[in-house]
């Protein structure tokens, strides 16, 4: 089977390297993707959004499936494109409708969906302009710190946790009248801030079945010990320490269960990953967020973590056939630790060149490195996005793995190069 997998990150990559490992794989394309994803497949210079030059792109090389990466061409309707065109018909995509996209494009419609299904989570309202007036008296009398979500995508920027009222009601009147997160923020969930400690659960689902894929935690902040500004994720380790048995058996039964039986309550298309943000309080699993594609970086963990053939499972969610799959799942710690740009999350340069690659070739010993915002020009490997690589290793403890992942990380240079040494800190 030809595959084409949609993205550029160090999700996309880290995808390949799975399913190119598939015997069922015959030939794997990337569009448009990176430095590292020639390793894998062959890079096809399409736009994820450009729907009609995908499809006549998987016609021509008779692409049999096709992977979603990132969440917008899912909001988008790429599915539901491909449902609507006689010959997209008769290729698989990976990925909900754009209905059950909304889990991740609208923070409303996905409390709502919750509050349908009895599914735990923090106490919210939801605001527009038309509603500033009353927004304001609401936050003037909220608890604190209090949790303001633009409703739409913001590239994983749109959430603000506010410590004063004064905070509160400034960054309500920015989203809703400062267009701060465009039209995003046109709609605002105003949420009760839950204490405690969170992790990043995975499932697949054929949106009848389902199976959950290694569980892992990310680091969202740029400084060590979880200071600084928020990024896309400064890296991730899997399994994580405190979600034992007891735990996850709680997140099935109050969070992954309602939540498929919901989908196929509602009639929802949705026939891919659901990332399920859950945040520990207490003894207790509440969600967050809904995603409607796998994480990153924790796609870095939980892929070369994952012992099943990955096109297989995706067959099976084709087939509606995912309750015969049972999870394989590598019992040695990964950790993987995400080298960015200098200047990142703020103003950063690209075109920087990358040295030491040549000396580390992915899939050998204990340690991978998996290319997010990188390009090959000229037979050099330059930087091109914030997050530049990610370094993922196993060992049998979380200070082995984020130690071996350092070593590699040392043989690496580019001008700006910065990655935190702390990652798994609080397990170390």
């Amino acid at each position: 089977m030809n595959i084409l997998i949609l993205g550029s990150g160090g999700r996309e990559h880290a995808l390949a390297w799975k399913l190119v490992q598939s015997s069922r794989c015959s030939r794997l394309f990337i569009a448009p993707g990176n430095a590292g994803t020639t390793r894998c497949g062959v890079n096809v210079d399409l736009n994820p959004l450009d729907f009609e030059g995908i499809k006549k792109f998987c016609i021509q090389e008779g692409i049999g499936m096709v992977v979603v990466g990132p969440e917008e061409p899912l909001v988008r309707g790429i599915v539901d494109f491909f449902a609507a065109d006689p010959d997209g018909q008769k290729i698989l995509v990976i990925g909900p409708s754009a209905g059950g996209a909304r889990l991740e494009g609208s923070k409303a419609f996905s409390k709502k969906f919750m509050a349908r299904h009895s599914i735990p989570t923090a106490t919210y309202r939801e605001f527009s302009a038309a509603d500033l007036a009353e927004g304001i008296s609401y936050l003037q009398q909220h608890s604190l710190p209090v949790v303001l979500k633009a409703d739409g995508l913001a590239a994983g920027k749109g959430v603000v946790i506010c410590q004063s009222t004064i905070e509160a009601v400034a960054e309500f009147e920015l989203m809703l009248q400062g267009n701060k997160f465009g039209e995003a923020g046109s709609k605002v969930v105003v949420e009760e801030f839950l204490t405690g400690i969170e992790l990043s659960v995975f499932v697949l689902t054929d949106g009848k079945h389902f199976v959950t894929l290694p569980e892992a935690k990310d680091y969202k902040r740029v400084g060590e010990n979880d200071t600084g500004p928020n990024t896309g994720g400064m890296g991730a380790v899997s399994p994580v320490p405190f979600a034992d048995a007891g735990f996850m058996k709680k997140v099935t039964d109050r969070i992954i269960i309602p939540t498929v039986r919901g989908i196929e309550a509602e009639n929802i298309d949705y026939k891919g990953f659901i990332f399920i943000g859950v945040i520990k309080v207490g003894e207790d699993p509440f969600v967050i967020e809904y995603n409607c594609r796998m994480g990153d970086p924790e796609t870095e963990v939980v892929m070369p973590r994952l012992t099943n053939d990955l096109v297989e499972l995706f067959l099976a969610v084709g087939d509606q056939t995912l309750d015969k799959q049972t999870i394989g799942q590598e019992e040695r710690i990964a950790c993987t630790i995400v080298a960015v740009s200098g200047g990142y999350p703020g103003a950063y340069e690209k075109g920087v060149t990358i040295t030491g690659l040549d000396r580390l070739p992915a899939g050998t010993g204990d340690s991978l490195v998996f290319h997010a915002g990188t390009r090959a020009e000229n037979d050099e490997v330059l930087t091109n996005g914030g997050r530049v690589l990610c370094v993922t290793s196993f060992a049998e403890t979380v200070y082995e793995a984020v130690d071996k992942s350092r070593d590699v990380l040392e043989k690496i240079y580019y001008d700006g190069i910065y990655y935190r040494r702390d990652i798994g800190y609080e397990f170390l």
